[in-house]
C-alpha cells in the first residue's frame, strides 16, 4: 500500500517532497508542486482532471500563498453540478476554454512555508479545482472547509509576507537581501560581500 503522503512527512523520505524541499528555481516550484499534487489526489482521493489545470508563478502576490485562477460563470453555486456544454453555449465559449483554469504558486509564500505547510496549501488548492471542476465555482463555505479537514488542508494560510531573515552591509547598514527561509545566502552570509560597500554582510532574524 503506497504511504500517504502528510504535513509531518520528513522530506528525506519522500523524492517528491524532498524536490518540493529544495525547488531554487519557478519552473522547479511548478514541476515539483504538480508531482506532489498528483500523488496528493490518488492518495486523498480528489477528483481532478490535471488536462484542464495551468500553472503560474506569481512574484507579485502578497496576502495569498497560492490562488486558483478560473472563469466566471453566471449563477454557477457550490453544491450545484454545472453543465459545462450548457454553459459554454450561453456564453459563446469552448468547454475546454471555460473549464481551464490556472493554479498560481506564490513565491514568497514558498520561501516562507516548510515543506509541510506548502503540502497543505496545495491540497487546499486541489479542493478549489475539485470543487470549480464540478460546480463552476469554489468558495470557503462549509462543503469547502468539511473537505479541506478531510485532506488536511488548512482553511486559511498562514502569513508569510514579512522576510524570517534580513541582510545588511556591515559597513552602512543598508539592507542587501531579504530572505523567507534558511537558505545558503542566510547559513553563509559571511563569505559575501554587499554591493553598495563591498563589504561584509550581516544577518539577522526577524
Amino acid at each position: 500500500m503506497t504511504r500517504q503522503l502528510s504535513p509531518d512527512d520528513d522530506p528525506a523520505d519522500s523524492p517528491t517532497v524532498r524536490a518540493l524541499a529544495h525547488a531554487g528555481t519557478h519552473e522547479e516550484l511548478i514541476l515539483g508542486s504538480r508531482a506532489y499534487c498528483r500523488e496528493a489526489v490518488r492518495e486523498y482521493d480528489i477528483d481532478v482532471a490535471f488536462s484542464s489545470v495551468e500553472w503560474e508563478v506569481s512574484t507579485r502576490a502578497k496576502r495569498r500563498a497560492a490562488a486558483v485562477k478560473r472563469p466566471k460563470l453566471p449563477d454557477a453555486e457550490v453544491g450545484e453540478p454545472v453543465d459545462w456544454n450548457g454553459a459554454a453555449d450561453r456564453l459563446g465559449r469552448s468547454v475546454p476554454e471555460l473549464r481551464t483554469c490556472t493554479l498560481s504558486l506564490t513565491w514568497a509564500a514558498y520561501e516562507s512555508f516548510d515543506v509541510g505547510e506548502w503540502t497543505a496549501t496545495l491540497r487546499h488548492e486541489l479542493v478549489h479545482v475539485e470543487q470549480f471542476q464540478r460546480y463552476g465555482t469554489t468558495d470557503h463555505g462549509p462543503e469547502f472547509r468539511e473537505r479541506a479537514a478531510a485532506v488536511d488542508a488548512t482553511v486559511k494560510c498562514p502569513p508569510f509576507a514579512d522576510p524570517k531573515y534580513v541582510l545588511t552591509c556591515a559597513a552602512c547598514g543598508r539592507v542587501v537581501g531579504r530572505r523567507y527561509r534558511d537558505c545558503k545566502l542566510v547559513r553563509e552570509h559571511d563569505q559575501y560581500r554587499s554591493s553598495c560597500c563591498d563589504a561584509g554582510v550581516k544577518c539577522s532574524r526577524e
